[in-house]
């Protein structure tokens, strides 16, 4: 289960008027999931960014029977959701919420987000999907009333398959979000200087 463990930088949550949530993959942490901002145009934003235990958010693949993936999975959506509560409770509005995860945290930052949908400033996934060995609808509540969402990906990727980076697209635009899939042949599993500069453009102009 995962304990509260916070890093913060950039502004103040009390003094900010945005704030970004990073979430790292497995295996990785938060310090090394924050070195993203540095490419990113969040001047003045509050960044946040939660350490899973262990480095890993769930042992086994997204796309395992979500049962198998308890009770990791529910403790790691509870600390996204009451990360995003505590940052609307500080004063900033959940549209000017922005998360964004990498690999295992794209995941959950997707699936956090459906079971939690209202208008976020964005959700940038670097290589995630909606989880489960299917995707289900009934997990998921509420209007992202036109968010930006992203998400990039590999084709192929040794761990997400561009079939459920499709049927996440399907999810989450059937939800109100406005979301831009782009696969690139042949890439590494990794983020790229492409999708950092589609986002800047596009989700943090």
């Amino acid at each position: 289960m995962h304990k509260r463990n916070i890093l913060a930088a950039g502004t103040p949550v009390d003094q900010a008027e945005k704030a970004m949530i990073f979430i790292h993959g497995r295996g990785a942490d938060a310090r090394g999931i924050l070195d993203i901002a540095g490419a990113l145009n969040v001047t003045g934003f509050a960044l946040l960014a939660p350490q899973a235990t262990g480095n890993t958010w769930y042992p086994y693949s997204f796309l395992s029977p979500i049962q198998m993936n308890e009770p990791w999975l529910s403790s790691a959506i509870e600390t996204v959701h009451g990360l995003i509560d505590e940052v609307i409770d500080a004063g900033i509005k959940a549209e000017n919420i922005y998360l964004l995860g990498f690999s295992q945290g794209a995941c959950l930052t997707l699936e956090s987000a459906a079971r939690k949908a209202q208008r976020y400033g964005g959700l940038i996934a670097f290589t995630g999907g909606l989880i489960g060995d299917k995707i289900e609808r009934s997990n998921y509540n509420g209007d992202f009333a036109g968010t930006p969402v992203f998400i990039g990906s590999g084709d192929p990727d040794p761990h997400i398959p561009v079939a459920r980076v499709k049927e996440s697209n399907l999810v989450l635009t059937e939800m109100g979000a406005k979301v831009t899939e782009k696969i690139y042949p042949g890439i590494p599993h990794t983020v790229i200087q492409d999708e950092i500069d589609w986002v800047n453009i596009n989700i943090l102009q």
